[in-house]
């Protein structure tokens, strides 16, 4: 091979698209490109048009090494959002900026549902009406028609990387705009920018025109501190994603994933809570990497994570956990819903939807009549104590809030149960934090009663797990009421706050309220990690068949983890698998330390000498090298 056909491979490969190999951030290739486009930024980064201009195209190349074709899907929402806002704020009228905006909406989530959920709206329409419809890529066929070939398939429909995400920062401009928040960008150059800048292009945080349009005309400025700062996040995420994520998922999560049948209910469970960690390590790691390198070139992403195990309770952690979602879900669907005010009528058809969409997904209109009878259940008890209809409504909206926030991620009846225990969660934490101490222990005392007898009458692997889980809970529970009894003898019955925070706190030592938090966050932790059991295994499978494997898994874990274990046996698993178990124990220790300490080592690096932090990071890239797989793993949610 001459130096021209080196020369023609090299400029070939950099410039084609390689759905086997995207454009990650752990890859060299990415540093080499994000080297170059930096080198380029530099030379005009005070001239704000230029600037943004090349970063807009730099971002469009991103994309279409991350996503191939797709990038014409990128375009189109880029295209049409930028002039539906633009004819939306000439309106005067407010029914017809209410019909912009509605167009809009659906014109954008109607991208996301085509791509996301075309199997299980195929699957709906057969088994409603007896078809036998099969997924066809219309857009792949208009491509064909286009190039006057075959290039594209048509048999199969192939989610683009990162659609959730660019579509939902589109809804939150054009609903902002009409809410008169924000004015439409002027720009076409800054609006397509905004929307594709590369950073948080494929997985998030999902930024608002409102925290990023105005940073685009600010001049440039990075400061020495600022510098450092952003190296350490780019190092720190990169410490997630290779030494925690890629190497628990590598080395134990994925092969017990893949058939929970061959190894023990230890192995199993420890899966489960190594899964906990990994998925928080990959997402906040891709994060972390964005968040420095969107600050090199002085630009600022909104905080995304808040060590969310350190969450007290359900609705702490969902305000800890993708923060950028949990308020785009607040803002654009919960509150739209009637949030804490009032039920709406949508709130209505949401659970309809939900009642249809659980009855398919799981094969039985059972699902539907249960869901029917828990809402004349809940109907009646707001008709029968009106006081209470407040919090049945803002109970309701919560939870479908959740339950749409799980179908979000997948069609899958996984993802809906998911989403409807986190839910459930933080809903049962809402009315328990109402109830006496006395109450508690009553209710808690009877429902772990009723699983110890369903392990008796009728065993199964399940009812163990209930019955564990419910034991930990009622333990709990012993403890604090013993605490107000004896320690706070005049403490009041309702606790006005957290389950963490003990009345009177002055007359507890510190020793009882950190065990008090520390009890509250393991158990929260408990509870996410084995909702997490359904949010792994509805992932990473064929859309066409997700339903049927994602149920499978589940089953099988529950099966394993809720069975008779050989005890004796433990020590013996446990030094096989000490490593990754290492690794589990260190992440979480470092991800518990305080945020007063972790704020101290990041400003101790930020402020280290250059020359002596360029080879503190030759260091770490040295010792990253040692974890670094043979296929390196995308980021868990580009597939969302």
């Amino acid at each position: 091979m001459n130096l021209w056909d080196i020369i023609r491979d090299f400029f070939v490969s950099l410039f084609s698209f390689d759905q086997a190999h995207p454009l990650l951030f752990t890859q060299f290739y990415f540093w080499a490109f994000f080297a170059l486009v930096f080198a380029v930024f530099s030379l005009f980064h005070s001239k704000v048009l230029l600037r943004n201009g090349f970063l807009f195209a730099v971002s469009l190349f991103f994309y279409y090494k991350t996503s191939g074709v797709f990038l014409a899907l990128l375009l189109f929402v880029i295209v049409y959002n930028f002039f539906a806002a633009k004819w939306l704020h000439r309106l005067r009228s407010e029914r017809a900026r209410s019909a912009v905006t509605a167009l809009s909406v659906v014109v954008d989530l109607g991208i996301l549902a085509y791509f996301k959920y075309a199997y299980f709206l195929t699957d709906f329409v057969n088994n409603l009406f007896g078809l036998q419809l099969q997924v066809h890529d219309v857009l792949g066929e208009w491509l064909n028609m286009l190039v006057g070939a075959e290039v594209f398939r048509v048999d199969a429909i192939i989610l683009p990387v990162g659609i959730s995400f660019f579509t939902f920062q589109a809804v939150s401009y054009v609903v902002d705009v009409k809410r008169r928040k924000i004015a439409p960008v002027e720009g076409f150059l800054d609006f397509g920018f905004y929307l594709s800048f590369f950073p948080q292009l494929v997985a998030g945080p999902i930024v608002r025109a409102v925290e990023f349009v105005q940073q685009l005309h600010k001049p440039y400025n990075l400061s020495r501190r600022w510098f450092g700062i952003a190296v350490f996040w780019i190092m720190n995420g990169l410490l997630k994603k290779l030494i925690l994520a890629d190497y628990l998922a590598v080395n134990f999560c994925d092969r017990v994933f893949e058939n929970p049948l061959l190894y023990s209910g230890f192995e199993n469970l420890s899966a489960l809570f190594c899964y906990s960690l990994q998925v928080y390590a990959d997402f906040s790691g891709y994060t972390d990497i964005a968040t420095g390198v969107a600050m090199l070139m002085g630009f600022y992403l909104p905080k995304n994570f808040d060590s969310p195990y350190k969450a007290v309770n359900t609705q702490q952690f969902w305000r800890r956990w993708h923060m950028s979602l949990s308020r785009w879900l607040r803002d654009y669907l919960y509150i739209p819903l009637g949030g804490n005010r009032n039920a709406t009528p949508a709130t209505f058809v949401i659970i309809l939807a939900v009642a249809v969409f659980g009855s398919f997904l799981s094969g039985s209109w059972w699902v539907a009549f249960g869901v029917f009878v828990v809402a004349a259940a809940i109907g009646l008890w707001a008709w029968l104590k009106p006081g209470d209809r407040k919090l049945i409504t803002t109970n309701i909206n919560s939870m479908n809030t959740m339950l749409l926030g799980g179908l979000w991620h997948g069609a899958s009846w996984n993802f809906m149960i998911w989403g409807g225990l986190n839910g459930l969660g933080m809903v049962i934490y809402k009315v328990w934090t109402k109830r006496s101490m006395l109450q508690r222990l009553v209710i808690i005392t009877f429902f772990t009663a009723v699983a110890g007898l369903l392990c008796r009458l009728t065993p199964a692997p399940v009812w163990n797990l209930f019955f564990v889980w419910l034991l930990i809970i009622w333990a709990g529970t012993v403890v604090k009421a013993l605490l107000r009894r004896l320690v706070i003898p005049s403490a009041p019955s309702v606790i006005p706050s957290t389950p963490s925070v003990i009345p009177s706190e002055a007359s507890v030592s510190p020793a009882l309220l950190w065990l008090s938090r520390a009890w509250d966050i393991f158990q929260t932790f408990v509870f996410i990690t084995f909702t997490r059991l359904f949010f792994r295994s509805g992932s990473n499978l064929d859309p066409a068949l997700a339903n049927e494997q994602a149920w499978n898994t589940a089953k099988n874990m529950v099966n394993q983890i809720g069975s008779a274990w050989d005890l004796s046996l433990l020590p013996e698993m446990a030094w096989q698998h000490r490593t990754v178990l290492l690794v589990f124990v260190l992440g979480m220790l470092i991800h518990w330390l305080p945020e007063r300490f972790k704020r101290c080592y990041r400003i101790v690096f930020a402020r280290l000498p250059l020359p002596v932090m360029a080879l503190v990071v030759v260091a770490i890239i040295v010792f990253f090298y040692q974890f670094i797989t043979a296929d390196l793993q995308t980021f868990i949610y580009f597939q969302f």
